[in-house]
């Protein structure tokens, strides 16, 4: 691999664990020999000033981490502030409500009910920390079980699971939708 491959490949491996990482960590998951890799986030920190980038490159304790300079960060906040204050879809209320009134529940759960893929509505909901992970269940595979949080009970106005509306007995159906409905109405009083 040439220089230029192994400048790439750290970069990447920066941006993408998002958090600060070691240079032995790096060495390991690139094959890029630990002193080259420190040499190589030397040539990045100076190709970031160099280029007036709005990247950096903090050095902290043992560990490097990509990150942008201050200046954008009101940009950026600004940027995911309208991204957490986006509604949530129907699909995502459908996702919550049957979370919500079955938890803890694996992804597959969800997937059976719903019929479909509902794999990144989960991880959204995790990601808006609405969901969290409840822990594994001993089956093969363990698979990740979820719940809801604290901060669903706070965005639907609910001090506990107990304040979800009762579910109708099996001759009185509901559907999912209405308790997306439900939810959905709760979420647009805030």
């Amino acid at each position: 691999m040439d220089y230029k491959e192994s400048l790439c490949i750290i970069e990447a491996i920066l941006f993408a664990s998002g958090e600060p990482i070691t240079p032995q960590r790096l060495s390991d998951a690139s094959g890029i020999e630990r002193d080259t890799v420190v040499k190589l986030i030397d040539q990045l920190e100076r190709k970031y000033n160099v280029s007036d980038s709005p990247l950096k490159i903090l050095r902290l304790a043992d560990s490097y981490q990509l990150s942008t300079r201050e200046e954008y960060a009101p940009y950026i906040k600004k940027a995911m502030e309208n991204k957490r204050q986006t509604r949530l879809s129907p699909a995502a209320l459908e996702v919550l409500a049957i979370i919500a009134y079955n938890q803890p529940v694996t992804k597959a759960f969800v997937e059976q009910v719903r019929g479909t893929d509902s794999s990144s509505v989960v991880n959204t909901l995790v990601e808006r920390e609405l969901l969290c992970e409840a822990g594994r269940l001993d089956l093969p595979g363990k698979p990740v079980t979820y719940k809801t949080t604290e901060n669903f009970l706070r965005c639907f106005k609910l001090s506990s699971l107990a304040d979800l509306p009762s579910l109708p007995s099996e001759d009185g159906q509901v559907e999912l939708s209405e308790i997306a409905e439900y939810i959905s109405s709760s979420e647009d009083e805030e």
